[in-house]
């Protein structure tokens, strides 16, 4: 997708639409509209009949859907977070769909924008938000942040291993003023950082870090797939796209959790025929192909995983 709003590569497409998509006519959710990708490929797979719902938090996403679908009577976009998905979709009178998609991280064109503050690569403000409406920006919370707590959010969201000796040198550069910009926060990490990894540049984990904590993104996807499996109707699927392994697992740990179904507490003798189980996962994990990555490098860090809900519950 090329245009005025930047280019995005959407990863793992048709395989996210063909894997939710099996109702024509039915009622689906894409939790991350970014730029979209997705949206398109999915009302495509639909019949006049079919509706979707996007949900974004981003103002340039939701000005992109206006301008992109405004024809189609099918499509609506919500502005707000997938957190409360089953809130928006209350609202609007929904209470159960045939599928949810969320493409979970930042858009290449939220990457690329130097004003938003993503990139370790362009001098820009250093602002982080999904949705520049609310919250603290990253400087702001980098300011106001006690040195425990970035080492935390460092080593805990970005598997940062010099977590302290990085912390320490933001710290220090914060007691003296606000880092207000992306190329100033980058130069304070790299020259803190002893060891640089070949072929990444010695600030990535720290920007995943800091972005995760300034969005509250694992906060967030609990409330999504929680969310998600209220809303699912029977045999509504949830797929979900990760791109670094603290949203994976998570993933991957609530999906095994929701197949094993109502168990009782240990010790409480109850045989497995009697469990009640509402849900399965479709297939295994699936990564992109490697042409998909040899056309995208930002693809090849992707997962996706699937859950069904087999009954109501």
């Amino acid at each position: 997708m090329s245009d005025s709003f930047g280019v995005h590569e959407t990863v793992l497409l048709n395989e996210a639409v063909d894997l939710m998509v099996s109702n024509a006519s039915g009622l689906y959710v894409d939790a991350t509209f970014g730029r979209g990708g997705h949206s398109r490929a999915i009302l495509d797979a639909l019949d006049e009949s079919g509706r979707l719902i996007a949900i974004d938090k981003d103002l340039d996403a939701l000005e992109r859907a206006k301008l992109a679908f405004k024809d189609d009577p099918r499509f609506e976009i919500v502005h707000g977070s997938f957190a409360d998905i089953d809130q928006h979709l209350l609202a609007k009178g929904v209470d159960a769909v045939d599928g949810v998609l969320a493409d979970l991280g930042v858009s290449s064109p939220q990457l690329d924008n130097a004003d938003r503050g993503f990139s370790f690569m362009k001098d820009g403000p250093l602002d982080m938000r999904m949705n520049q409406t609310t919250g603290l920006s990253a400087s702001e919370w980098l300011s106001g942040a006690t040195e425990k707590e970035i080492i935390s959010v460092l080593r805990d969201y970005g598997e940062e291993k010099f977590a302290r000796r990085i912390a320490s040198a933001i710290f220090q550069t914060c007691q003296l003023g606000p880092i207000n910009t992306t190329l100033e926060l980058a130069k304070i990490v790299s020259d803190a950082n002893p060891s640089w990894e070949k072929y990444k540049h010695p600030a990535t984990r720290a920007f995943q870090a800091i972005r995760i904590q300034v969005n509250n993104e694992l906060g967030d996807l609990e409330n999504l797939l929680n969310g998600s499996c209220k809303v699912l109707g029977e045999k509504g699927r949830l797929v979900v796209i990760s791109f670094h392994s603290l949203e994976d697992r998570m993933v991957k740990r609530f999906m095994r959790e929701k197949v094993k179904g109502n168990r009782p507490p240990p010790n409480v003798p109850v045989f497995e025929k009697d469990i009640v189980k509402n849900y399965k996962t479709i297939g295994k994990a699936i990564k992109p192909s490697d042409k998909e990555v040899s056309n995208n490098i930002r693809a090849r860090s992707a997962v996706m995983r699937i859950l069904e809900k087999i009954s109501n519950e």
